[in-house]
């Protein structure tokens, strides 16, 4: 039935004394008709009931049914899993309501639902795909005097996952290369797996220089990223935007963490770390994100964990890279300490790796060197495949192995090494001549050796020289002379003198 049309007379009249605009004055008129009421109402119709005649079917016109509404939630979380579309979705929607929305208006229902959503919220965030990681600007403090009350400060790393917002926090004594990678390795830990792409700020400890086009990140930082099968993209310089998920994150933590903490007292790094850890999974297990009804345990355990890279069998060991020079004696210093390399890369320039156990020397991308790190102060390690054959040949004997041999020779023999051993200021000075009188034992023989080993204690001849020369002339074989004779005999246990003939 055609709406009665009304006097624009009266119109302007009754919203003059209503002090009312004309337009909603009609507006009013129109619902009047539409609810099917008469004037004057009847007394028992409430205004609850009248409000409900009047406004009940606001925004649903005439002779229209209502149609069935998507849950815009869920269709928001849907479209965070890949290859998902809303073309996919809506198709979805039509087979459970064949009289539902066409797909322009499903759109354009989606897109009013989706720019009510916070600014930071609007980035889309595919699963599993990004890993947002920054530092809080606040401090915890540990105790680490309790005599003195003394306080450190630490610092917060966080964590979060794009899609899930899965959360991740702990606490590091500095924010320096070492501790922001062992960060990383226990967030990974957490999250069981590791994202596609992590997403930091600008920071020195992750990017030596900051470009909008091709940023350098750091290669210990780009070393870890690569073990755990993933990549390291920086926001933009001065965008920070670009990384809004993880700026939320942590005034999220920083509210979550530092209110609950205020008045507790931690006394160890690791004491710290197990409260955070506590809190963070209070937060990421019980509390509902109003945008998608679920708490971001779920969201993750539905969304980022079934498409993580999975972990390695063993973890990230943090590594620096140092550049340095080899040496004539083609050794390479190390945080005070000399390693050796093959002799061959003598004066070459190399590239240091060390690990807390660890060093490794490469040069032109190739390891030449491997060694356990050693303790500084100028000490040195060298291995003997490193050495030229003519350094190797002196490089194994050590004293104990020079006692050894010429203890095997005869007492004589290890008696005579221990006195040209004892002469010298430093022993290693009488290394080169004890090897050389072991060694006439090729020549001559053990029991010849042993027989010239003996005068020579009794003449006092204390070189490899007199030795080699009473073996040549035969005078080991020979007693000794007048001259001889006067020499005073020496007193040792394991020295026959004439006594033990008689």
């Amino acid at each position: 039935m055609p709406t009665r049309r009304m006097d624009m007379r009266q119109v302007r009249e009754t919203a003059r004394r209503a002090g009312i605009a004309e337009s909603t004055m009609r507006d009013m008129v129109k619902r009047f008709d539409l609810a099917g009421l008469t004037w004057p109402l009847a007394t028992e119709l409430g205004t609850a009931e009248l409000e409900a005649k009047l406004y009940g079917a606001a925004g649903v016109k005439a002779g229209r049914r209502r149609l069935p509404a998507p849950d815009w939630a869920s269709v928001h979380r849907e479209l965070k899993r890949k290859h998902v579309t809303l073309q996919t979705l809506w198709e979805e929607y039509i087979e459970a309501h064949p009289d539902g929305y066409r797909y322009s208006r499903y759109c354009d229902l989606y897109r009013g639902w989706e720019g009510r959503l916070p600014v930071t919220m609007r980035q889309t965030h595919l699963a599993g795909d990004k890993l947002f990681v920054d530092y809080a600007g606040d401090k915890l403090g540990v105790m680490v005097d309790r005599r003195t009350g003394e306080m450190r400060d630490t610092h917060i790393f966080v964590a979060v996952m794009g899609a899930s917002s899965l959360s991740f926090a702990c606490a590091t004594w500095s924010e320096t290369l070492a501790d922001w990678t062992d960060a990383h390795v226990q967030a990974f830990a957490a999250f069981g797996g590791a994202p596609r792409l992590l997403v930091p700020d600008n920071a020195k400890v992750a990017v030596i220089k900051a470009c909008l086009y091709d940023p350098q990140v750091n290669r210990s930082y780009t070393e870890m990223a690569r073990h755990y099968g993933t990549t390291c993209l920086p926001t933009r310089p001065r965008k920070p935007r670009d990384k809004a998920k993880v700026e939320n994150c942590v005034g999220t933590v920083e509210r979550w963490l530092f209110g609950r903490l205020r008045n507790q007292i931690f006394y160890s790094l690791a004491e710290l770390n197990a409260a955070i850890a506590a809190l963070i999974a209070r937060l990421n297990d019980d509390r509902v994100l109003r945008q998608f009804g679920r708490t971001r345990r779920q969201l993750f355990e539905e969304l980022d964990a079934p498409l993580l890279v999975p972990l390695p069998a063993e973890p990230y060991v943090y590594a620096e890279w140092q550049m340095r020079r080899v040496g004539l004696d083609y050794l390479v210093e190390v945080a005070h300490h000399l390693y050796s390399v093959p002799h061959r890369y003598a004066r070459q320039p190399v590239e240091a790796r060390l690990t807390a156990r660890t060093l490794e020397i490469f040069m032109g991308g190739e390891r030449i060197a491997v060694h356990m790190r050693g303790s500084g102060n100028g000490r040195h390690t060298t291995l003997p495949e490193h050495m030229p054959s003519s350094h190797r040949r002196f490089a194994d004997w050590t004293l104990e192995k020079i006692l050894a041999e010429s203890g095997r020779v005869g007492h004589c023999a290890q008696l005579l090494c221990e006195k040209i051993l004892e002469d010298r200021p430093h022993p290693e000075q009488g290394f080169r001549s004890c090897m050389g009188i072991l060694s006439l034992e090729k020549r001559f023989g053990a029991a010849r050796l042993e027989a010239a080993a003996l005068r020579a204690l009794e003449i006092g001849a204390r070189n490899y020289p007199s030795l080699k020369s009473i073996l040549e002339k035969g005078l080991d074989g020979q007693p000794l002379g007048p001259k001889d004779s006067d020499h005073q005999p020496i007193d040792h246990g394991n020295i026959r003198g004439p006594g033990y003939y008689h």
